[in-house]
């Protein structure tokens, strides 16, 4: 694969309504935080041009809603996506129990189906002292599930660009390995089965 060649990507972040998820998005690309945003409906795209292992990408990063009236709409977002980021609050206990939901839900719906689908989960507002999740059982959850797990502040904009980051090389070599496959593939001759015998 051309190293100096663009890769296209993109990145679906969800989770709970009111986790920060518009927030770490607009901490990632603009280096930004409001303290207040106005609720996503539907989903919103920002794109941000990095450099990974050498090799240039474009991620388009869906900020989905996390109202549950909106999910089955925002579920049709999740075609085509190449990474997940699901998002929680540390200060909200119900936020990091619906996790399991948000997950299957997403696993459901992507193609193709795979268990180990580029994926980190953020434990979003570590800033704020009324903490209802212990770290200790994020990283257990995230351990049992084999995904990465970021304690993130996109108020202080902690950990933030390390977790985007770590979800855009894992898509990255996703990726990689589909179009390797994909072109080995599409080159295999397949010899004839018999020889034609010569008429005369």
């Amino acid at each position: 694969m051309d190293a100096n060649k663009k890769v296209d990507l993109k990145i679906i972040i969800i989770g709970a309504l009111g986790v920060g998820k518009t927030s770490l998005l607009h901490q990632y690309v603009h280096k930004t935080f409001y303290e207040d945003y106005r609720t996503t409906l539907g989903a919103s795209i920002l794109t941000k041009v990095v450099a990974v292992d050498n090799t240039p990408m474009k991620l388009q990063i869906w900020d989905t809603g996390g109202q549950e009236r909106f999910r089955s709409m925002v579920s049709t977002f999740y075609k085509g996506s190449d990474g997940c980021m699901l998002a929680f609050d540390v200060t909200d206990r119900e936020s990091f129990e619906s996790l399991d939901n948000w997950r299957d839900d997403f696993l459901e719906k992507v193609i193709p189906r795979e268990q180990d689908f580029p994926m980190v989960v953020l434990g979003n507002k570590i800033d704020i002292c009324d903490r209802q999740v212990p770290k200790e059982m994020a990283s257990a959850w995230c351990k049992e599930k084999d995904i990465p797990y970021f304690e993130v502040s996109a108020k202080n904009n902690i950990n933030v660009a390390e977790a985007f980051e770590t979800l855009a090389k894992q898509a990255l070599i996703t990726h990689k390995g589909y179009l390797e496959s994909y072109l080995t593939n599409s080159i295999k001759l397949t010899p004839n089965d018999k020889p034609k015998k010569s008429c005369c």
